[in-house]
């Protein structure tokens, strides 16, 4: 007998076997019933019943790419962290783009905020910035993001996004003026996803090496320009192609043409946050370029993209808990609650050992712990070595020195709003916004907005919005109010 060989070209079953028919199950008989003992075919129906995992309750449809940062400027005086070391230091970096509130299957070309997410691979550990392409965000404390995700959802009984969940929403969140007015503007549609900014939005901590505290926020800057889509140009793009973004994205990296970002930094010494006109952790709220210029750090660029979107996309795991030396967290609400609830998700979607998926794993440095076993451990995960710590067999020790500055606290535990600074309230910086608009952009602003509230079938909850935009500015109000009557009047 001749000896048999698998080659590559060979299909085999998951456990290896040569496949021998790979276009008619067995059956008893030529026109028979199938049988059980077909192992190639129930193992393929199982595992294509498998082949889906839940998406993500948000930022579901997503776009990423590889790619790397080079630090183009010197900030050692306010962070030791490694990857920004020194002038011309390259990191690797993956990123993915998405969209907040629809579903896997939406289209790209819609209103509403995109993801920014980065993970840097570092030589001292991944370092996740997960923002959005907005500097600010609808709400202030976690414990209103899911009611607010709620409201933005499709609707349980109708089963679509309806007008009266979301401006209900928003009638009773104040705080939401500043991001709608960011939304309903001419930035609320990126082209693609090459033509608009990215924000950390979240206020963050660098420590250097002297243990000096800052606080600081991130910009990235697009080198493309900023291109956005019309409400109508929109709706266009999204009935003839929902993959647009997608779809820019690779092919642009595909002939060549890498997308690139500046990335500036807003610093504040730390001792200043607590005298600072605005609180300087609300995510509602900017911190004016006069008071803290824009510095640049770096430029980071796109110019690989994954081979598999649902592995390298899908299964990619971000979680702002992800810091490395140099860079820590604020007292921040909202980057707070992300802190638990981002890890938390990837756990549920992806397995307790999704961070050893190549994605999510280290690429300059190895992650050596203690954690073992649950779904998917990979074979000889932490090999013979003791699962306990401290131990007396070289297993790995701590370093005893913490990431970041201590954040100090003060006061009784309790559910409190947070302190208000002197230009502290939900209006003042949605007015701001406002008035730098030019005269065709607020008309574009107030025409999107208008568009929505006159759906809104109860009139309490029009009038509750009303009232926030004349808050902002008593031009504002009147516009919105005017048009809104328009259109239900027609």
């Amino acid at each position: 007998m001749s000896k048999r060989v698998l080659t590559a070209r060979t299909l085999t079953t998951e456990s290896g076997a040569p496949v021998a028919d790979n276009q008619n199950s067995a059956s008893a008989g030529a026109g028979g019933p199938l049988l059980l003992q077909d192992q190639h075919l129930l193992e393929k129906l199982a595992r294509f019943n498998r082949e889906r995992i839940p998406e993500r309750v948000v930022h579901a449809r997503g776009s990423g790419a590889y790619g790397h940062f080079e630090v183009t400027d010197d900030v050692t005086g306010y962070t030791h962290a490694d990857f920004l070391s020194e002038i011309g230091k390259r990191t690797e970096v993956f990123l993915r783009f998405s969209t907040v509130a629809d579903s896997l299957g939406g289209a790209d070309a819609v209103r509403d905020p995109r993801g920014f997410a980065v993970k840097f691979y570092t030589a001292e550990g991944n370092y996740d910035l997960v923002g959005n392409n907005t500097p600010v965000f609808f709400i202030k404390d976690p414990i209103k993001f899911p009611d607010f995700i709620h409201s933005q959802k499709r609707d349980p009984f109708t089963g679509r996004q309806e007008p009266d969940n979301v401006w209900d929403f928003w009638a009773h969140a104040p705080e939401a003026t500043h991001q709608v007015t960011w939304l309903m503007g001419d930035r609320g549609i990126p082209a693609s996803y090459r033509h608009m900014n990215g924000y950390g939005s979240h206020t963050y901590q660098w420590t250097n090496a002297e243990g000096e505290a800052f606080f600081v926020k991130y910009h990235f800057k697009t080198n493309q320009g900023i291109r956005s889509l019309s409400s109508e140009q929109a709706a266009e793009l999204a009935g003839k192609d929902p993959n647009s973004h997608q779809t820019d994205l690779l092919q642009a990296i595909e002939r060549g043409v890498h997308p690139s970002w500046t990335l500036y930094v807003q610093i504040m010494p730390a001792a200043e946050a607590a005298d600072y006109r605005f609180n300087p952790f609300d995510l509602t709220k900017v911190w004016p370029h006069k008071d803290y210029p824009l510095q640049r750090v770096g430029r980071l660029v796109l110019d690989r993209n994954p081979d598999n979107v649902f592995a390298e996309v899908e299964q990619a795991a971000f979680s702002p808990n992800n810091f490395v030396p140099g860079i820590g967290p604020s007292p921040d609400k909202m980057l707070q609650g992300r802190l638990f609830a981002y890890a938390d998700a990837h756990r549920y979607r992806l397995g307790v050992n999704h961070t050893l998926l190549a994605v999510n794993a280290p690429k300059a440095t190895t992650a050596q712990n203690y954690g073992r076993d649950g779904f998917m451990a990979v074979n000889g995960q932490g090999r013979h070595a003791k699962n306990y710590e401290p131990n007396s067999y070289d297993g790995p020790v701590e370093t005893g020195r913490p990431l970041s500055a201590p954040l100090a606290v003060s006061g009784h535990t309790g559910n409190h709003t947070a302190p208000l600074h002197t230009k502290d309230d939900d209006f003042y910086q949605a007015g701001e916004l406002y008035r730098l608009m030019s005269e065709d952009e607020k008309s574009r602003l107030i025409a999107n907005i208008a568009g929505g509230l006159s759906q809104v079938t109860r009139d309490d909850v029009i009038e509750k919005n009303l009232a926030h935009f004349h808050a902002a500015d008593p031009e504002y109000g009147k516009r919105v109010e005017e048009a809104v009557r328009a259109l239900r009047e027609d």
